[in-house]
């Protein structure tokens, strides 16, 4: 007894100390994460390259580059557009000594709450700056840094994918030997499922972010917005947020609109609600296979990583629902369905024996065992169908290298 009270104590303080230098090592761990995510999705473009012959593969190399140049240089002229209309509308809140309203607002309780509760916006942006700016220079300056901090951080993760494309064979047998030998195979095979599917969702994502972001944007100038670009970009971004991220589109045009005035915000926030309903519902099904989509997976996960990580945990968030999603077909649904089809399989060969012995029996048979086989037969056959669906098949789950 005494021995047994000290294994379970020496596996709970492993387990806890497991733990502990997981926490401690977190933000190694979502560097990790994030780049086998980069690599998942990059990874497509990398197999284009695999058997080609050498002025192919030159080609598809500088097309690649030139596209990521062209990138690049769109993000660049978009981020000097974004500063400029920042610029700008600092100048307008600056001087602006009431908030724009719909006429039938005015002379109403709502406009007095709002006066009484929110300070016009020249006095609010006073506050935020300081009388004579001497808050603005800080800001920028943590800003800076902030900036620095994300660059460097994305080229750690960029340096780290290209490692996992490179060495993908080196990584797998690397990881692998550190399961026993029984579980490899399995082990390899779940992976070799969830990459694809996880690279696919994530190019996914990013189109529909683009696509919307360049929607919006153009849509945005058509309306005569004073903004377009800092609307847009702000709307590419939340488009990347799950669940909520509609909704935190919807919230720049309406606070611009108390700015430049009621009728410009309506217009566009129906029209980027129109936009982002049009691309859920007729785009993004066709760009990502929602087999692995789960709402409510993904919100409780997104809560835990967001109250730790920030928008970091926000991002990852759908990402590991998926996997955890996929997991979960491949390790307990598969089994239990696996699991009753042989059952059924049992159950069969159970009736056959029955009905041997039933025919071996004298004649008259009782007209109750009859019936009774009968319904029992029926029963069956109902049953086999359902199951055979409930298994998941190559198409379902994805077969290791199918790219799926």
């Amino acid at each position: 007894m005494t021995r047994q009270f000290v294994r379970i104590g020496v596996a709970i303080m492993v387990t806890l100390l497991a733990l502990l230098v997981v926490w401690q090592f977190r933000v190694v761990l979502v560097y990790l994460l994030i780049s086998l995510m980069v690599a998942a999705t990059l990874r497509p473009l990398v197999s284009r390259l695999v058997g080609r012959g050498l002025w192919v593969r030159a080609a598809w190399i500088l097309l690649y580059v030139l596209i990521m140049a062209l990138f690049c240089f769109g993000l660049f002229l978009i981020g000097k557009t974004a500063i400029e209309e920042i610029q700008s509308l600092a100048r307008t809140v600056s001087v602006q000594d009431e908030w724009q309203l719909p006429p039938w607002l005015y002379g109403t309780l709502f406009q007095y709450a709002l006066a009484g509760q929110l300070p016009p916006p020249s006095k609010l942006f006073t506050a935020l700056t300081g009388e004579q700016g001497e808050l603005v220079l800080p800001a920028m300056l943590g800003f800076a840094q902030s900036l620095a901090g994300l660059l460097s951080d994305i080229l750690v993760i960029l340096f780290l994918s290209l490692y996992w494309i490179i060495n993908k064979a080196h990584f797998e047998r690397l990881w692998l030997s550190l399961l026993p030998s029984e579980q490899r195979k399995q082990a390899r095979d779940i992976w070799r499922t969830i990459e694809p599917d996880l690279g696919a969702y994530l190019r996914s994502q990013m189109l529909h972010s683009l696509l919307a972001g360049l929607v919006l944007g153009l849509g945005y100038w058509a309306l005569g917005s004073p903004y377009p670009i800092l609307l847009a970009l702000a709307a590419a971004l939340a488009c990347l947020i799950p669940i909520a991220g509609i909704f935190l589109a919807l919230l720049p045009p309406l606070l611009v609109g108390l700015l430049t005035g009621v009728q410009l915000s309506l217009f566009t926030g129906l029209y980027t609600a129109l936009v982002l309903i049009a691309l859920g519902i007729w785009v993004k099904p066709r760009l990502f296979n929602r087999r692995w989509d789960n709402p409510i997976l993904t919100l409780v996960i997104l809560i835990a990583l967001a109250n730790t990580f920030g928008i970091v945990g926000i991002l990852i968030a759908p990402p590991l629902s998926a996997v955890f999603h996929i997991l979960w077909s491949l390790l307990v649904s598969h089994r239990l369905a696996a699991g009753a089809a042989a059952q059924v399989s049992d159950l069969k060969k159970r009736q056959d024996d029955l009905i041997a012995s039933i025919q071996a029996m004298p004649e008259p048979r009782l007209p109750l065992i009859t019936s009774s086989m009968e319904r029992l037969t029926r029963l069956i056959s109902r049953a086999e169908p359902i199951l055979e669906a409930a298994l998941p098949n190559d198409s379902d789950t994805g077969s290791p290298g199918s790219g799926k």
